[in-house]
């Protein structure tokens, strides 16, 4: 970096560090810092809501390093145009949300910094950028224990805060239709970010006759997850949209299998899509069928449990994801 880029300025939402909201985005905004500062760089971060993106970034000098997470960019587009034009302006998308505002501020930044190659593409074809201001910078994955999980593989994992675009309906639709077959489903993820769609999951499992075999725990972290993990067969994650799909990888790193819709950068995370199955997105019959061949046949399970252990070894560091940044940003 420059001899003004000495520093990265981090601009993150507020409550990245909450335990009860944790997300991919919060994740890898906060093992991103901790991971520059291991290799050597040093990092500011501000933790802001919109209004305050401003006058944080009006305070630091001159082509001042700064990456701001997309999350802001709409609620603060003026104060980031504005401010593009005197500091090196990086944008971290972890999702797009279309906004024209959005656009105005991924036009006017240094560089734009995404978590798939997906996600590249997708910026690149949606708002025309040229190709050498768009990065990727995917997420990397923790060493973890493999998972003990159950010799006839029904328990059932879904991490994902409780959001109708992560697909929880699209799943109780497939699992009512496999009541003749032995299953549980332990769902990890934040309740209160759309109270109306965990009621209505609740209502749709009570009609299913399926509230049984259907656990909801809130957001976990630290042991309580790694527990979650250890005691499953197979992650079940039927979003409807993803940029990458970190749980996906936190997932394989413990040879768990992986039964997913294709959406997005999903079969970019799955890497090996050996180690699992893809079935469309929002297809309740499609993650039907996959569900009942995973259940129903013990040869379906070995050969993808050794698919997942397979990718385990090859799926990204965070000493990559850092490298990627730094080169984004020294431009």
């Amino acid at each position: 970096m420059s001899e003004r880029s000495d520093v990265l300025h981090l601009v993150v939402p507020l409550g990245i560090d909450d335990p009860s909201r944790p997300s991919g985005g919060n994740i890898y905004d906060r093992r991103l810092s901790d991971e520059l500062r291991a290799h050597g760089h040093q990092v500011v971060e501000h933790h802001v809501s919109p209004p305050e993106v401003g006058p944080v970034l009006a305070e630091l000098p001159d082509l001042a390093h700064v990456l701001v997470d997309g999350l802001l960019v709409s609620d603060a587009a003026d104060a980031l145009i504005h401010e593009a034009r005197r500091v090196r302006l990086g944008v971290l998308i972890h999702m797009l949300t279309g906004d024209e505002r959005e656009r105005d501020v991924l036009s006017a930044a240094a560089c734009v910094i995404t978590t798939s190659a997906w996600g590249r593409n997708q910026v690149i074809a949606d708002l025309g950028l040229a190709p050498s201001r768009v990065h990727v910078a995917t997420p990397g994955t923790d060493p973890a224990p493999l998972a003990t999980g159950t010799a006839e593989g029904s328990a059932l994992l879904c991490v994902a805060a409780v959001a109708e675009h992560k697909g929880h309906d699209v799943l109780l639709r497939a699992l009512a239709m496999l009541t003749d077959l032995s299953w549980r489903l332990v769902i990890v993820g934040s309740l209160e970010r759309e109270p109306a769609f965990v009621a209505l999951l609740r209502q749709q499992a009570e009609e299913d006759g399926t509230t049984s075999r259907i656990t909801f725990t809130g957001a976990l972290s630290g042991i309580a997850l790694d527990r979650a993990y250890a005691d499953a067969d197979v992650l079940v994650h039927p979003s409807r949209g993803e940029m990458y799909g970190l749980v996906i990888a936190e997932a394989l790193s413990r040879g768990l299998p992986v039964i997913a819709s294709g959406a997005g950068a999903v079969p970019e995370a799955m890497g090996d899509r050996a180690a699992g199955m893809l079935v469309p997105p929002a297809d309740p019959h499609a993650l039907a069928a996959a569900l009942r061949e995973w259940l129903s046949s013990s040869a379906c399970r070995s050969a993808l449990r050794s698919a997942a252990l397979s990718r385990r070894p090859t799926l990204p560091s965070w000493a990559a994801t850092v490298e990627a940044v730094v080169a984004a940003m020294r431009g």
